[in-house]
């Protein structure tokens, strides 16, 4: 095969997934250069944590709104972000609830081929931290990569 022939089959679906920090870019940059690469897709992913809330009065109405309004801005930033991307047309999904759980969830319920996330280097106690991509590793449907995040 050569240098610009591209390595089809590998991966067709690329879950990228993204938290909307300025990280997103590198973790998106290093996503569509594999799909490139390979000729797939890539569907960005960004997940609303669910936090529960204690009311503080006769209704829960007010931490529904709050998690829809998280949900439409997140969805706002992601579009923008697919477009900073060059990738105008990919699909692009915000869920709430768990992020480690929505990332496994939503891999396989896509059929991704392959995760891409971010994944910082640790030391000290922090080892001994479950982190999302540490999770996501073990139990997604597909491969993983964790681009390294200094």
């Amino acid at each position: 095969m050569s240098a610009t022939t591209p390595a089809t089959g590998l991966y067709r679906r690329i879950l990228l997934v993204v938290d909307l920090s300025d990280d997103s870019r590198q973790i998106g940059a290093r996503a569509r250069a594999v799909a490139a690469a390979c000729g797939a897709e890539v569907r960005l992913l960004h997940v609303v944590e669910y936090v529960p809330v204690e009311p503080l009065g006769e209704t829960l109405l007010p931490t529904v709104e709050i998690e829809e309004e998280l949900v439409k801005r997140a969805g706002e930033r992601l579009r923008a972000l697919a477009v900073e991307l060059g990738l105008p047309d990919a699909e692009c999904r915000v869920e709430a609830g768990n992020i480690k759980a929505e990332i496994v969830r939503v891999a396989a319920e896509t059929g991704a081929d392959l995760v891409v996330l971010g994944g910082r280097e640790r030391h000290g106690l922090s080892i001994l931290v479950n982190l999302t991509e540490d999770t996501v590793l073990h139990a997604a449907p597909c491969d993983v990569l964790a681009v390294r995040l200094r």
